[in-house]
C-alpha cells in the first residue's frame, strides 16, 4: 500500500477469525520502533489465547515510512508527526478499517491524538502506552541521547548487552527472554551486520529540538478522546510521561483507566506483565 506521496508502506495483519464482528486492533509503534514491537500482544489478541479471554479478532501493526519494511523518505522533513497521521489513514483506507480501537506506544499514543482531533469518528477506544498530552523535555533528550551514542553491535549478543546497558536502570523488571524480543525489533540482520531498523534521519530530527523551551501541548486533543474510552498505560520509571500528566488527564477524562506497570520504563513492552489481560478487561467493559 502507498503514502498519499507515494512512498510505500508496510502492515503486519493478523487477520483472527474470517466474520469476527469485532472491531480490529490498530497498533501504532513508537518514534523509531516498528510493527514487531506488537507481535506477541497481536498474536494474542488475533487468536484469544489468553486469561481472561479476548474475542479473537483482527490486528494491524503499522511500519511508519522509514521504520521497519516501510520505505526510506528521503525528504527527512516528511518525518513529522502530521505526516505520519496522514500515512495512517491512509493505509487503514487501503486495509479497510474505517474505525477501530487504536493501541499507540509513545509517538504512536501522540498520533493517536491528532487522530481524536481530525478524525474522531475513526477511533472507537484508545490505549495510550506511556505519553500523553505533555512529553516532558527530560524524558525527550533521555531518548536523543541513547539514540545518537548506541554503537552498532556485532552480534545479537552484544545487541542484548548494549539495550540492557542503555535501558537497564528503568527496566529492572525484564529477564534474559524480555531483552531478547526488544533486541531483535529494534535491530534486523541485514548483509551480515546487526543494524538499527529505521533510518537515521529521524535521530537528527530529534537533534533540531531546542529543550530551553517548553514542547507543545496536545490537551485539545487529548479532549477530543472524551467521547471512547480510554485506557493509560505508564511505565512506573518513565521520565516521558509523569504522573501529574496522568492525574490531569484523569480529571479531564473521568472514566479513564489507568495501569502503572512497575519495574519498567518508557515505554512499557506491549506484551509484558498485566498489559494484555489489563486491555482484555478493558475492551470487555467497554463491550468493544
Amino acid at each position: 500500500m502507498s503514502a498519499a506521496d507515494g512512498l510505500r508502506l508496510h502492515a503486519r495483519d493478523y487477520s483472527g477469525p474470517a466474520g469476527s464482528g469485532h472491531l480490529p486492533i490498530v497498533c501504532l509503534p513508537g518514534l523509531t520502533r516498528n510493527a514487531r514491537d506488537f507481535h506477541q500482544s497481536a498474536t494474542l489478541f488475533s487468536n484469544g489465547s489468553m486469561a481472561p479471554a479476548i474475542e479473537p479478532r483482527r490486528v494491524i501493526c503499522l511500519d511508519y515510512r522509514g521504520r521497519g519494511e516501510s520505505d526510506r523518505d528521503r525528504n527527512a522533513d516528511n518525518y513529522s508527526l502530521t505526516v505520519e497521521t496522514d500515512d495512517v489513514q491512509a493505509a487503514l483506507a487501503a486495509l479497510d478499517v474505517p474505525r477501530a480501537i487504536f493501541f499507540g506506544t509513545s509517538r504512536g499514543a501522540l498520533i493517536i491524538h491528532l487522530l481524536a482531533a481530525t478524525r474522531p469518528t475513526m477511533i472507537a477506544a484508545a490505549i495510550l502506552n506511556d505519553a500523553g498530552p505533555v512529553i516532558e523535555g527530560a524524558g525527550l533528550a533521555q531518548i536523543r541521547g541513547y539514540l545518537t551514542r548506541l554503537p552498532q553491535p556485532k552480534d545479537w549478543e552484544q545487541a542484548v548487552d548494549i539495550l540492557k546497558q542503555a535501558h537497564g536502570k528503568a527496566f529492572p523488571a525484564l529477564g534474559p527472554g524480555d531483552w531478547r524480543e526488544m533486541a531483535e525489533a529494534i535491530y534486523v540482520e541485514r548483509k551480515g551486520k546487526i543494524v538499527s531498523d529505521f533510518d537515521q534521519a529521524i535521530v537528527k530530527q530529534l537533534n533540531a529540538i531546542d529543550f530551553n523551551t517548553q514542547l507543545p501541548t496536545l490537551w485539545p486533543q487529548f479532549d477530543a478522546l472524551a467521547h471512547v474510552p480510554v485506557m493509560t498505560i505508564r511505565g512506573e520509571n518513565s521520565q516521558l510521561l509523569s504522573q501529574t500528566t496522568v492525574t490531569e488527564m484523569e480529571k479531564r477524562h473521568p472514566g479513564m483507566e489507568t495501569l502503572v506497570v512497575a519495574g519498567q520504563g518508557h515505554a512499557p513492552l506491549p506484551h509484558s506483565a498485566a498489559i494484555p489481560a489489563a486491555i482484555a478487561q478493558f475492551l470487555a467493559r467497554a463491550s468493544l
